[in-house]
This record gives C-alpha cells, structure tokens and sequence, in this order.
C-alpha cells in the first residue's frame, strides 16, 4: 500500500460533525491541523456547535451522489461517521426510524466512500451492541447481543464495515476502518464552549443538569428493583472530551496503514443513576428532585467497559476519569447554555 502524503492525511469528512460528540471532535481535529468538512443534516445538531475554521454543509450522510461529489472534489479519503439518532427507548417504539438512519444511512455511506477511494474510516459505535452481557466489564470479544434496535442497528453497521474491510484486502486502497464502541457519553468542554445541546435529551447527566438549572421539574429513575448495590442501573459514564480525543487517535492509527479494530472507549468502572444523581446535587448545590418510575425496555441492570485494548493500541490516555469533573462541566455548561438552545455569542468564538 503507497503511503500516503502528510497533507492528504489531514483531509477528513465528519458526517454529524455539527452534533454533541461530533462537534467536539471536530474542535479537537481543527485544533490538531486536520482540514474538516462536516456534513450534518442539523436533525440534533447546531450549525453554531461547527467550528468556525472547518467547512460546514447542510446534507445527510445518506445521499450517496452528494457525498461522493464531496469526497472527490476535496480529495478526502478519511472519514469520521457520528450521523444517527441515538434513543434507545425511541428505538424500542420506532425501529424502522433507526434501521434506516443507522444502518441504511451507513450502508450508502460506505458505498459511496469505497467509490470515492477513502480507506479509513472512524465508526461511532456503542456499547448498546452488547445487550446484557454475561460478564462485566464487558470486553471487545464479549459476545454481542443487543437487546435494542438500537444497538442492533449499531452492531448491523460493523458487520458491514468489517465485511467490506474483508472484501477490499488485496485492493489497490484496502477499506480499513474503526469502531469505537462508547459507552455512556457526557460532559462538556473544561473552557464552556461547548456542551450538549440535544434537543429533548434524555442522557441521565444533561437531564439532571438540567433540573438543577431549574429547567425541568424533575427526573426520572427508571427502575430502582435491579440487582445492583442501590437497586438503579450502572454505567460506565466517560467523559466527551477523552472520547473526542479517541477519535484523532483512531486516524492517526489508520493514517498509518494499520489493520482494522473494534475498540470500546470507556473507563472501567461504573456508578448508578442514584450515584450521578447526588453527584449533580453535590456539583450544582441546587435540588434534583426525582421520580421513581418503571424499568424501561432496552436497559441492562450494568454495563461496563473493559477499555485497556483502546489504550494499547491507540495509546490513549483519558485526562477527565472523575465523575465530579464530568457532572461539573456538564453543569456549567448547563448553566451558560440558554433556554432556548441558542448561544449566538459563541458563533465564530475560538
């Protein structure tokens, strides 16, 4: 394989880019010198999120003729997909919305990337492929059985990235490819430029964030009869910006001609809804009041990461484990962010 030059290296499409986790990839990415075109269809995300240095475009990452013209017109043979809706109780009540966004999407994604020449490829996956695994943490050879159409539409995308890696060995560009298997994501940038703006969200953190800053009435615990120390569900929560920086770590791997590898991206240890709960009360020093509610489909009891895979092979070294440290900058974040999702002073901010 002819190694590619310094400068094509640095050229990547990020598909969801104007999205939570996307966005803060893409800052992390621009920062790092890499030249970004970000397509999103602003379903969930905000043109205000994109920085200002990268190139934004209004598009879905399905389109497969609107795709491949971007690829070929900017000689960009690295791409970074985060497009897809991401509520697993959503997905119980309409999986046809998210077969067709997760994994169709992803299907034309591919097709048009192969045609196009890209040979690395950044997949944001999810723990949710696992379903409920019969050991915790959950490593990357714990068997896969989502119990959500949404990890099932997850888990459907890596089936065809590794069949594809499979079909191009030998190719003149082998499609290589990496898929990082998050677990639970939160918190926001340390410096309050960024945070989760997801309209409607329903992430345990961003909601209790929420009801601290006064803007919803309470939250919900959605099942306190599991058989965990406390009776509420555990996760392994990791914060946004050590995932972002996964992501530049992945390229770089790629970058280097290395073969494909499914990676999960987590810190080995859990705490319980109850747990983050106290800890925003503790961060906020407001009130969260709760509702104690039924279990909801789709939810394992406890779902940690085996993550020293991640670590070996991307070297990855996560600077932000604390859980005071992620509710705390998802609090502020919370605090600064206005009522109505829009931030007009930070367009254009570096």
């Amino acid at each position: 394989m002819t190694r590619r030059s310094r400068a094509d290296r640095k050229r990547v499409l990020v598909t969801g880019g104007a999205g939570y986790i996307g966005s803060h990839t893409v800052w992390q990415l621009v920062d790092a010198g890499y030249e970004v075109t970000v397509l999103d269809n602003l379903y969930s995300g905000h043109r205000w999120a994109v920085h200002p240095q990268a190139e934004f475009i209004v598009g879905d990452a399905g389109d497969t003729d609107k795709v491949r013209a971007l690829l070929r017109e900017r000689g960009i043979i690295s791409v970074v997909h985060f497009a897809g809706h991401i509520v697993v109780p959503e997905s119980v009540r309409d999986p046809l919305k998210y077969y067709h966004n997760n994994t169709a999407v992803s299907r034309n994604l591919m097709e048009a990337s192969v045609a196009e020449g890209v040979t690395e490829f950044v997949f944001s996956s999810s723990a949710a492929v696992y379903g409920i695994p019969a050991k915790v943490p959950a490593d990357e050879e714990t068997p896969t059985a989502p119990i959500s159409p949404y990890g099932a539409s997850k888990l459907m995308t890596e089936w065809m990235l590794r069949d594809l890696a499979v079909a191009t060995v030998g190719s003149q560009r082998p499609f290589r490819y990496i898929a990082l298997r998050y677990f639970n994501v939160a918190g926001a940038r340390l410096d309050g430029r960024l945070g989760q703006a997801t309209p409607d969200a329903t992430h345990l953190i961003k909601t209790a964030c929420l009801v601290a800053c006064g803007l919803r009435s309470h939250i919900d615990i959605f099942g306190t009869d599991y058989e965990t120390p406390d009776g509420t569900c555990i996760r392994d929560y990791i914060h946004v910006e050590d995932l972002a920086a996964a992501h530049l770590l992945a390229l770089r791997y790629l970058g280097d001609g290395k073969p494909a590898q499914v990676l999960n991206c987590g810190y080995g240890r859990g705490s319980s809804v109850r747990e983050v709960i106290e800890m925003v009360r503790r961060v906020s020093g407001q009130a969260v009041p709760v509702q104690e509610a039924g279990r909801r489909a789709g939810d394992p009891p406890l779902l940690t990461a085996a993550a020293e895979r991640v670590r070996k092979v991307l070297g990855w070294v996560p600077q932000h484990q604390s859980l005071e440290v992620i509710c705390r900058s998802a609090y502020e974040w919370e605090r600064s962010f206005s009522k109505d999702g829009v931030v007009p002073e930070r367009e254009g901010r570096r």
